[in-house]
């Protein structure tokens, strides 16, 4: 069986695979929860099962992982009759010494709105792995009740602008602003919640539309595919009109009035916006806007990279915890997490070398093999002592994950567009990290599925060769040298239709073909 790898001759970027798959198999945590085994990978800040990271982390372990399922067979098993699902599940001690017990807990953060989408995205990746229509189609009544308690609940959806609400949380996280009222970290909802809309929740449920109108197609259900994809479009548009300020996305847009002294959110970068774009919500403009507000803030900031949290962060202390002070956790902490997003938006709108430095920082920033969930804008990673949870693991596996998505679909260009590699959006961008020649394959460890590609740039012929491995409805979108487009394409010696493309300044050649077992691609370019 072939088994994932990335080669390229750069030494940085050949090392970020196994690196980070040793950050993920260091985070593997098996529980007997009542008699149902479940594997699965723990957050890196504490010792529990999260269907937040998890359905992340996915994103790296699917290279690898032969079990994909359990874990989410588990949140399904536990799923309320309301609709709603749990954060998390645990066996093992989280508050230590004062909590000693090793007694199965579940957990629901009540401040918590994005719960339900990101069980949806673990369904449809998982399937994506496995293949196995049968266990998606069993779970879609789970995946319909779970998006009906988000677009009815009053606690999660507001009916004035059709859109996901929250408590005024630090973007996706899990506790709420308080205007003073405790010293001590909130996540209940009650009547002095101050409501609004975040942005990422809604690109995050504006995805799992999307998924639920491809799954129903695939499974035959026309209708409902229909459904979905309409409510999608207009939920997208909603959700732009509302929350993009015409630069990035608004940190919240408050449904109860609220002013903190000291803090623009005008101004606030934050953590989902990058997310916003991978997820589809922003259009091509947008992201354009949103990449160029990082690259701005990263010529002027004294943080070692741009992957805020926040930026600029709040007053400290404000959100009950004297440990949440500005350049700290999601208070402006430089998070792995928000650079693999940054890198993966950054490849598909147009900025490649951007991309490329942002995983070229990543590998520097790991080269000693420890990776954390954040760090300090000064370097300085994160405590035990400088956390408000109860772990720091040197092997975060949540921002490796975002990293590798970044590295194998951005980068190296492999986009599993169905399931098991059957449709793939082919886009090599090695050109950009100025790599002349580089061999990858993309295997799902649960079923053995793989696409493989071998690449050779060759400049003086001004030519690309592609020999690709797999069984497969192609889409290439191959990034060109610059200044150049393509003159002539050939799939096994035969010329083929092709098009030109410009994605910002970038040089692209589109075309569609089908491989079976192993197909010769010959790409050659000329000046314009």
């Amino acid at each position: 069986m072939s088994q994932t790898y990335l080669s390229c001759g750069h030494p940085h970027i050949d090392a970020l695979y196994p690196r980070i798959k040793y950050f993920l198999e260091s985070d593997v945590t098996e529980y007997n929860m009542f008699g149902t085994k479940v594997r699965g990978y723990r957050t890196p800040d504490a010792p529990s099962l999260w269907i937040r990271d998890y359905s992340d982390m996915m994103r790296g372990f699917r290279y690898f992982e032969k079990d994909m399922k359990s874990i989410i067979d588990h949140f399904a098993e536990t799923q309320t009759a309301k609709g709603w699902l749990f954060d998390y599940f645990t066996m093992t001690p989280e508050k230590v010494p004062c909590e000693k017990e090793n007694w199965a807990k579940y957990v629901r953060v009540p401040v918590e709105a994005d719960v339900e989408f990101r069980f949806i995205k673990a369904i449809y990746m998982a399937w994506q792995a496995t293949g196995d229509d049968r266990w998606v189609k069993s779970l879609l009544p789970r995946m319909e009740r779970a998006l009906e308690y988000i677009l009815t609940d009053e606690w999660r959806w507001d009916k004035r602008y059709k859109l996901v609400k929250r408590a005024y949380t630090m973007d996706t996280w899990d506790f709420d602003y308080t205007a003073g009222r405790h010293n001590w970290l909130n996540f209940q909802i009650n009547e002095h919640t101050y409501w609004g809309i975040m942005h990422g929740d809604n690109s995050g449920y504006y995805e799992a539309f999307r998924h639920m109108a491809q799954l129903y197609t695939h499974l035959g259900n026309n209708r409902r595919a229909r459904h979905w994809a309409k409510f999608a479009e207009s939920f997208r548009r909603r959700a732009n009109r509302v929350c993009f300020n015409g630069r990035f996305y608004t940190h919240h847009v408050h449904l109860v009035p609220v002013k903190i002294d000291g803090v623009d959110e005008r101004e606030q970068l934050t953590l989902s916006n990058p997310m916003d774009i991978n997820r589809g919500l922003a259009t091509h403009e947008m992201a354009v806007s949103i990449l160029r507000e990082y690259q701005k803030r990263a010529a002027t900031t004294d943080a070692f990279a741009e992957w805020f949290s926040v930026d600029p962060p709040f007053p400290a202390g404000i959100f009950g915890d004297e440990k949440i002070i500005p350049g700290a956790y999601c208070n402006g902490g430089i998070m792995p997490l928000v650079g693999g997003e940054l890198a993966r938006a950054a490849f598909e709108h147009g900025f490649e070398e951007y991309g490329v430095q942002q995983l070229l920082k990543y590998a520097d920033l790991t080269k000693n093999n420890e990776s954390y969930l954040w760090y300090f804008p000064n370097g300085q990673h994160a405590t035990v002592e400088t956390s408000t949870s109860p772990d720091a693991l040197p092997t975060d596996g949540w921002g490796s994950s975002a990293m590798l998505y970044a590295l194998m679909e951005g980068l190296a260009g492999i986009v599993d567009l169905h399931k098991l590699y059957r449709r793939v959006r082919l886009a090599p961008r090695w050109e950009a990290a100025g790599r002349e020649s580089a061999r990858v394959c993309a295997a799902y460890g649960a079923s053995g599925a793989t696409f493989e590609y071998a690449y050779t740039h060759n400049p003086s012929a001004k030519q690309i060769e592609l020999e690709l491995m797999g069984h497969a409805r192609v889409d290439l979108h191959l990034l060109l040298p610059k200044k150049t487009k393509g003159a002539e394409v050939r799939v096994n010696g035969k010329r083929w239709r092709f098009s030109n493309a410009k994605v910002q300044q970038s040089a692209y050649v589109d075309a569609s073909f089908l491989v079976r077992k192993r197909t010769n691609l010959l790409i050659q370019y000329t000046e314009g």
